[in-house]
């Protein structure tokens, strides 16, 4: 029997390389949708980002006796509405998943009382 050769060492590394590639991309895109960047202790309306995004959670860590909101926005302007903040932690302790996304930039306005944390990207 005469052996079958495998393939070569260029060959072995290209599929290594492209599935580098291709595990680069999901992380980027698992990151994209779960959130980049948090800020929290968010207690006065803020703009947490300027330009186009995504916001993934909220977490309500401090109850506020109104609902908040969060708002497709890139300045103090409250006027595209995008998702309601409910007045008190979920009851399992999880964020509150939004995964929304947002044409103009992220304004989160908490209920009076409130203090948020959110994730966004």
């Amino acid at each position: 029997m005469t052996p079958v050769p495998g393939a070569s060492l260029s060959d072995l590394l290209t599929s290594l390389k492209n599935l580098v590639i291709a595990l680069n991309g999901a992380t980027q895109a698992f990151k994209q949708v779960n959130g980049l960047s948090t800020l929290e202790g968010i207690s006065a309306a803020t703009v947490v980002k300027a330009s186009p995004g995504r916001v993934a959670s909220v977490s309500v860590t401090t109850a506020g006796s109104t609902t908040g909101m969060i708002y497709d926005s890139p300045n103090q302007t409250q006027i595209m509405p995008l998702w309601v903040i409910p007045d008190v932690a979920s009851s399992s302790g999880e964020p509150y998943v939004v995964n929304l996304p947002c044409d103009s930039g992220i304004l989160v306005v908490p209920g009076t009382g409130q203090t948020l944390s959110i994730s966004w990207s």
